[in-house]
């Protein structure tokens, strides 16, 4: 590409710009862009809502349901249409994650969920008493350990199993 600039009277001169820093730039772009899209990918949490919305009834189902609720101070899980929950209060650490893995492996081993893979999490925060985004990855992150693939996040009132106060 090349243009005529001036004509003073030496005569005009014949400028080529150099496209070649130019194509290196956007190629170095291109591989990075390539890149990152794939640690994207990998680093996604797949997770699905789970549970009822707020106005909505929800039908009860034949196969019973297994929820996690994580409170300031405790953490409760729960199996539907049976009524069984667990407490699991925290430590002087904070959450006790290993408890709660070995209360999801003992529900995961037994005849309600040897052959599910789904499960119900919610976190209840409220402003007196919040509960991080952290511990909720944490606690599906366990859940996931234990062999519960299809995590489902949703709203405290949208457990299928709820503790009564």
């Amino acid at each position: 590409m090349g243009a005529a600039i001036g004509t003073d009277e030496k005569g005009s001169r014949n400028v080529e710009l150099n496209i070649i820093p130019f194509i290196d730039l956007m190629s170095c772009l291109t591989a990075f862009l390539l890149v990152t899209a794939v640690w994207v990918n990998i680093a996604k949490l797949d997770v699905k809502t789970a549970g009822k919305a707020r106005d909505q009834i929800k039908e009860p189902k034949d196969d019973p349901e297994l929820s996690v609720l994580i409170q300031k101070g405790q953490i409760w899980v729960g199996v539907s249409r049976v009524g069984d929950f667990t407490v699991i209060p925290n430590t002087q650490g904070g959450y006790d994650w290993p408890k709660l893995e070995q209360v999801l492996k003992d529900q995961k081993s037994s005849a309600f969920f040897v052959d599910k893979t789904n499960i119900e999490i919610a976190a209840e925060s409220t402003a007196a008493e919040p509960v991080s985004y952290q511990q909720m990855v944490l606690a599906m992150d366990v859940a996931v350990k234990v062999g519960f693939a299809d995590v489902g996040i949703t709203e405290p009132l949208g457990l299928s199993a709820r503790p009564q106060l």
